[in-house]
């Protein structure tokens, strides 16, 4: 891909900051990006250099912007078969199976959920922050299967992650649980943090020592002494929903770091929890996406199992 310059035109007469008529009024690009290039001295306004985002614009100025083409990220791409629920030029939208991890990180840095999109979008990859990559908006732990939203794009990126912050994008989630709650639903608002005798576990810990993490939740269906979950994740701490579920007393069924170790008669990969269903605002349409994630097989013979016990 090569660098693409454009040259644009001041036509409407309220003067705006350089940055956000750039903003305004150029496609695929976030706030973000366009001070970065204004920054790295890629702008000019009526032939001159121009290095001061709050610098204001005048009707007839004429602008001319450089947007460098993406740099290839330097990892490799790898033909990992994806399970597409939802694609456009702008995000994907997978669901993800158990094993696979979504980042590479050092001493994994092939087999990711990064790596297969590298090579089932190639250059669809428009370039976030100027790297060729796709843009993780949120995570999935290894072992937890479902619905995992991408962007494709700068502007993606920004918006998607907007919305996760302001929690106007819904996850929910289903897990299976050991034990019967007493209520039909409930909400656990407690602070996570780093377990302060094991560094690769997180824990409950007071609000000084961590962040707010809220998670809603319901049952889904009564199997004796199992249930099945519905959450709602108010705020997206890691292992949040397995945290508080091992918090309150039921931990999720084959998780290996907060669970129980029991054994249910069935061969899982990890935890059963699965993130069913997202959605959003689409980035660029405003319209709204949802997406629904079949559960695996190893979930689905589980519930099957647990459902024949309880008759």
């Amino acid at each position: 891909m090569a660098d693409q310059t454009l040259e644009l035109t001041v036509t409407v007469p309220d003067p705006d900051r350089l940055d956000r008529w750039l903003t305004a009024n150029v496609d695929e690009l976030s706030r973000n990006r366009v001070q970065k290039l204004i920054d790295w001295e890629h702008v000019q306004i009526n032939g001159q250099l121009c290095t001061n985002k709050k610098t204001a614009v005048q009707v007839g100025d004429r602008i001319r912007l450089t947007i460098p083409a993406p740099r290839p990220l330097e990892l490799t791409a790898e033909a990992i078969p994806l399970d597409i629920l939802y694609e456009d030029e702008h995000l994907i939208i997978l669901n993800k199976p158990a094993g696979l991890v979504v980042h590479p990180a050092p001493g994994n840095l092939s087999g990711t959920l990064v790596n297969a999109i590298l090579a089932h979008c190639g250059d669809q990859l428009l370039g976030i922050g100027g790297v060729q990559r796709p843009g993780i908006v949120h995570r999935l732990d290894k072992d937890t299967t479902g619905a995992i939203v991408v962007a494709k794009t700068d502007l993606a990126h920004s918006d998607l992650q907007a919305q996760m912050k302001a929690k106007t994008a819904r996850r929910e989630y289903l897990g299976l649980v050991y034990g019967a709650p007493k209520t039909n639903s409930g909400t656990i608002d407690a602070p996570l943090g780093r377990h302060p005798a094991d560094r690769k576990k997180h824990a409950v810990v007071p609000l000084d020592k961590g962040r707010t993490a809220v998670t809603h939740w319901q049952v889904e269906e009564r199997l004796g002494n199992f249930s099945l979950l519905r959450f709602r994740l108010e705020t997206g701490r890691t292992h949040q929903i397995r945290v508080h579920s091992a918090h309150m007393g039921h931990p999720i069924v084959g998780d290996p770091t907060y669970g129980t170790g029991r054994d249910v008669g069935v061969n899982l990969p990890g935890q059963a929890l699965h993130a069913e269903r997202l959605e959003l605002r689409h980035p660029a349409t405003g319209e709204t996406v949802v997406a629904i994630a079949p559960l695996p097989e190893h979930f689905l013979k589980l519930l099957t199992v647990l459902r024949s016990r309880s008759v």
